[in-house]
C-alpha cells in the first residue's frame, strides 16, 4: 500500500488514503472507542455530529498514511509555518530542547520541518507491533531526515544521551500511559506520560509545543508556540504536574477547534 502511495502524486495518494479509511473505518470495532470518547468529551453533540467527526478522524488518518511517503515533498511547498523563529531558537541557543506535539493533523511533518531548518531532531516513538510495519515506518521517517528512538528502557538511556549532548527530541504526548500520572483532559483525568515535563525540568531546557493543522487536502499550517515557562518550586512532582496540565490544556484547546483532526481511536481515559 505504501509503495502504491509513493508512486502516486501526493494529492492522489492523500485522497485515496482518506477515501478508503473514511469508507471502511467507521464500520470497524475500534470506532466505538472514538464514539464513546467523543460522547464524553462533547456531551452537547448529537449522535449525527459525532458520527461525522468519526468519519473525519478516519479520513485524516488515511490521508496521513497516503502522505507518509511524500513528507519531504509536502514540506517543500505545502506547509505554511507560523512561529518559525521558535524552531530557530531551538537550533541556535546552544542547549538541548524539546519539540512537543499530539496526534493532530499530519504529525509526521515535524521531522521534515526540523531537517529543512537545520535542527537535528530525534523522534521518540512507540514501535509498531508488526516488525515489517516497523521497518517501513523507520525507513520513511529516516527519509524525512529525523533520528529515531523507540520508547522503552533502552530508549530512555538513548534519550538521556541525546539531551546530555545538547540534542533535541520530538515527542508526542497525548496517548494513554497506564503507569503515567493523572492529568486533566476534557474535564476528566487521563493517565499521561510525564517524560516531556521531567526532561524539560531536569535539563531546564526550552520546550516548544506545536500543531500541524490540515487546511484542505494535502495542505497544512504548522504553528509553533514560544517555549513554555517552566515552574521551579523545588517540588519536582508538583512542577511535573503543572507542565503536563498546561500541555494537555493546549492540546485540548486545539482539538476542540478541529476535533476531526485528532486521533480519537485509542482509550485515552479509564473506562
Amino acid at each position: 500500500m505504501l509503495a502504491l502511495m509513493g508512486a502516486l502524486p501526493v494529492d492522489a495518494a492523500s485522497a485515496l488514503g482518506g477515501g478508503l479509511t473514511r469508507s471502511i473505518g467507521p464500520w470497524l470495532k475500534v470506532s466505538n472507542v472514538a464514539r464513546r470518547n467523543l460522547a464524553r468529551a462533547f456531551p452537547d453533540k448529537s449522535p449525527a455530529e459525532i458520527e461525522t467527526i468519526v468519519k473525519d478522524v478516519w479520513e485524516n488518518l488515511g490521508r496521513v498514511v497516503g502522505e507518509f511517503p511524500h513528507v519531504k515533498e509536502l514540506m517543500e511547498n505545502r506547509v505554511d509555518v507560523v512561529g518559525l523563529e521558535h524552531v530557530h531558537g531551538l537550533r541556535d541557543d546552544g542547549q538541548c530542547g524539546l519539540f512537543v506535539a499530539s496526534h493532530f493533523g499530519n504529525w509526521e511533518l515535524a521531522g521534515a520541518l526540523a531537517t529543512r531548518e537545520g535542527l537535528a531532531l530525534t523522534v521518540v516513538y512507540r514501535a509498531a507491533n508488526n516488525p515489517w510495519v516497523e521497518d517501513i515506518y523507520r525507513q520513511c521517517r529516516a527519509n524525512a531526515g529525523a533520528g529515531q528512538i523507540r520508547k522503552g528502557s533502552e530508549g530512555a538511556r538513548e534519550i538521556l544521551a541525546v539531551l546530555k549532548q545538547g540534542g533535541h527530541l520530538g515527542m508526542l504526548v497525548d496517548q494513554k500511559m497506564n503507569d503515567g500520572i493523572p492529568v486533566p483532559f476534557f474535564g476528566r483525568d487521563a493517565m499521561t506520560a510525564p517524560a516531556a515535563a521531567r526532561f524539560a525540568l531536569k535539563f531546564r531546557c526550552p520546550m516548544v509545543v506545536f500543531k500541524v493543522e490540515r487546511l484542505k487536502g494535502a495542505h497544512f499550517r504548522m504553528t509553533m508556540l514560544q517555549p513554555m515557562d517552566l515552574p521551579d518550586t523545588g517540588d519536582i512532582h508538583a512542577d511535573t504536574l503543572t507542565v503536563m496540565t498546561r500541555l494537555n490544556a493546549q492540546i485540548e484547546a486545539w482539538v476542540r477547534e478541529s476535533p476531526g483532526q485528532w486521533l480519537w481511536l485509542h482509550k485515552r481515559w479509564p473506562e
